[in-house]
Parts: structure tokens; sequence; C-alpha cells
């Protein structure tokens, strides 16, 4: 079976001759760092050989209470915000049918996301949407006390109790969160909620092959076995001893930090298939809370294409010189669909009569990355066979790996995020949260100063 391919080139040319090939020292040593835990934060380490460490017991326990969900609900509301919800969500959407939420599809409950947001119109519109359906709740928090998490919990607990009675609300409620500590766990233990613990050692982005992804992804009926093969896979062949010009995670990290030193400061990672949008989205929170530190980092934006060309694509043609491209292409799509031939030929198509959608599709692609390259943008690509659990495995793990490594060539710790805890501070000061009495103070007067 084929894995996953890197392809530098189109970037690399953009460097100095040999500048990639000269990363390999400290490529090889920030490996190393993570291998022998002597890197910053690593105290959160338990994800480089998470996928080797998983076994087929963890795994049965997994598919069988998304079973129990599957067959009790009609729907499963997963409760969780960023680490706790992007993952699943990345490879739920890249493997659902682009219109599940349409068909209603009777195999499988249909998954819906919150938790992520404190949109009140959302939350309302949710909870209409639950009235009378025989729903359940994933709730993934590891304190517990996270805000949009937790106020959407609560919401979604009592409405399921109403609905479906304490009793059997138990049934469909299960809590992915800290073995002993914390909210969450408190309230699992007291209702005696099914749980799955979230290891202390694996931070909320690198958690899509703990529970924290595996369950959810398992609810919407996908092969977690498979996802699981495909990371362990791409373990094997970005592992410390493979050697740098085969290792595509080494390859990666090393010339997006020569791009990087070379003034390109934001990387785009683009995709040409809709299935893709929430694998970028994953992919820039891995990426931008791991690097974003120390006033370091390249800012991680993203563009679905052929979409965003007809909004973006003048920018990145013809704007500032601080880009570069990442590019994960889909080798092969799952259906098949041919170009129909018109009589009357108005548009102007028919010589694409017979040609299937995605030929098209991949001419856009590559006339967009020959434009891209000519107009000074470097491109990397990533190739990806087919879009199914075993290479979405492969392409989490490489991407995982690929960030630890590149953080500690940068010089920061990609495992803490110290800047998210500011605003936290001030709207807990602003709504008058308990033991926040001074920060209240002190916010509510300096903003009487600026009014």
């Amino acid at each position: 079976m084929k894995n996953i391919s890197l392809d530098i080139s189109k970037a690399s040319c953009f460097l100095k001759e040999g500048a990639v090939a000269a990363f390999e020292p400290q490529v090889k040593a920030a490996q190393e760092a993570l291998e022998n835990g002597t890197c910053p934060g690593n105290d959160f380490l338990g994800w480089l050989h998470l996928p080797s460490e998983i076994t087929p017991a963890f795994l049965a326990e997994i598919e069988a209470t998304a079973k129990v969900l599957h067959e009790n609900c009609e729907a499963v509301v997963v409760a969780g915000i960023g680490g706790s919800y992007l993952g699943a969500r990345a490879v739920i959407e890249a493997l659902s049918n682009s219109f599940g939420w349409l068909i209603q599809d009777k195999q499988n409950p249909t998954i819906l996301f919150a938790g992520n947001n404190i949109g009140e119109d959302y939350l309302f519109e949710l909870t209409e949407y639950l009235k009378g359906k025989k729903f359940g709740v994933i709730n993934i928090s590891k304190s517990g006390t996270t805000t949009e998490t937790a106020l959407t919990f609560r919401l979604l607990k009592k409405q399921c109790e109403a609905q479906r009675g304490k009793e059997e609300a138990k049934k469909v409620i299960v809590a992915v969160t800290d073995a002993k500590r914390g909210a969450a766990r408190t309230c699992a233990d007291k209702e005696g909620y099914k749980s799955f613990i979230i290891p202390d050692n694996v931070g909320g982005r690198f958690s899509v092959l703990t529970p924290v992804g595996l369950l959810p992804i398992a609810c919407a009926g996908f092969d977690i076995k498979a996802l699981v093969e495909g990371a362990q896979t791409m373990e094997k062949c970005c592992g410390k001893d493979v050697p740098f010009a085969e290792n595509l995670a080494a390859q990666y990290a090393a010339v997006r930090n020569g791009l990087y030193q070379a003034g390109k400061k934001i990387e785009i990672m683009v995709n040409y298939q809709p299935k893709l949008h929430f694998v970028s989205e994953w992919w820039k929170q891995l990426y931008g809370e791991s690097e974003g530190k120390d006033k370091k980092g390249i800012f991680p934006a993203s563009v679905d294409f052929t979409t965003d060309l007809h909004s973006m694509g003048q920018w990145i043609q013809d704007g500032e010189r601080t880009i570069f491209e990442t590019v994960i292409s889909v080798e092969e799509p799952e259906k098949k669909l041919l170009f129909p031939e018109d009589e009357e030929n108005l548009d102007g198509l028919n010589f694409l009569a017979g040609k299937r959608v995605d030929e098209v599709n991949k001419m856009a692609e590559l006339g967009t990355r020959l434009a891209h390259v000519d107009g000074g943008v470097p491109n990397i690509r990533i190739s990806v066979p087919k879009l199914n659990e075993f290479y979405i495995g492969q392409l989490i793990y490489f991407f995982e790996i690929g960030c630890g490594i590149s953080g500690n060539v940068l010089g920061v710790n990609p495992f803490n995020q110290p800047g998210v805890e500011a605003y936290k501070k001030n709207m807990f000061a602003l709504l008058d949260k308990p033991g926040y009495e001074a920060d209240s103070k002190a916010i509510k007067e300096r903003l009487a100063k600026e009014a």
C-alpha cells in the first residue's frame, strides 16, 4: 500500500542551494530531543508514540461505547472546543458524504458539534433541532470548566434528561476527561456516566488519536482501527533513525523553517477537496498554538481552492511576497463523474466532454501551482492517495511529528499555550466571576477611563 508523499522541490528552489540539507543537524537534534524527553514541554510528549501504544482492547472499548450511542441515538452532540473538537471534526468531515446532514444517514447517528462558541442563536437553534429527538452527548473537557464547553454541556445535559429521563440519559452521555481531577470527572463519577481518560501528557491539539477524537469518529461510523493503522505506519516512516532525505516530517520541518528565515512569514494550507476544510482548521490550531509564541512563528492560514481563487487568488498571486503554500492533493476521489456533452455548447465546454470532473480539478491545481510559483510563492505538495481512514491517520501523525520537530527547531516550547489565558482572565473579570474581584475592579476602572 502506498503512503502519503511530500514534494518540496517547488519550495526549496526559492532558497539557497543546499539550504534545506543544512537544516539536517538541527532537525536531527530536535527529533532526538523529542525522543529523549529533553525538549521544552517534555511533560506533553504522550502523543509521540501514541499510535504504536494503542491496543486492540482499547479500540474495542471505544467501539463498544460507540455502538451503544449508535443503537440509542438519532444524533450525538460532541461538546468540546479547540483540540477537543477540531481533530474529530476534521476526520469526520473528510470521510463523510458532503450532504449527509440532508440525507439523514439511517445507519449512523447525525454528529453535531457544540461547545466551540458562545453564540446564543447557534445554541438556541441546536436545542430547537434536538427537541423530540433521541440524542446523546460526548462531553470532552479535561477540566470541565472551559466556559464554552461547560455552558453548552449544562444546556444539553438538562435537555437530554428532560427528554429521555435521567436514568436513560445516563446511558447516552459520555465523558472524555481527566482521570481524577476536575468538574467533568466529578460529574461523570456522580452521575455514573461512561467515561474515557484524556492522558495527562497529551495536549488537546495532539489528542486526535485519544478518545477525544476516536470516540466521535467511531460514532460517525468510521473505521478507527484503519485510522490508527495509518498513524502507526507514519510513525515508523518518520522515526528518528529514518534518514533525513527519506523522513517526510524532517523534510517538512526543515523547508518551512528555511522559508521562515528567508522572510516567508505566512504558510497557507491549500486543498482542492471541500471535504478537507476542517483538516485545515485542525492544522491551523496545531501549528498556530504550538509555534506562535516568544514573538516568533509562521502564521498559519488556509484556503479552499478553487473556490478561494475567486476571492484570495489575486492576493496570493500578486500580493506581498511573505507567503508560501502547502497543498494537500488527493490523487484519487472516491466517486466518478463524467462531464457531459451538450449539443448547443453555449458555455463552450464541449472540449471537456467525457472527462472526469477530477481531471478538470487536477489541471486547475497544476495550473495554479505553476502560476503561483511563477509569481514568487514557494509551494510544498503533500500527496494523499485517497481520502480514507488509513491515509487520514497518516496525515494526522505526519503533521503532529512535523510540528514537534519544527517547533523545537524554531526554539519555542511547542506544547504550551500561555497566550490563550489572557482573554479568559479579562472575560471572567468582566462577568464578575467569584475569585476575580480585584481583576473586575481594575478592568472596569480601565474601561471607564477609556470611555
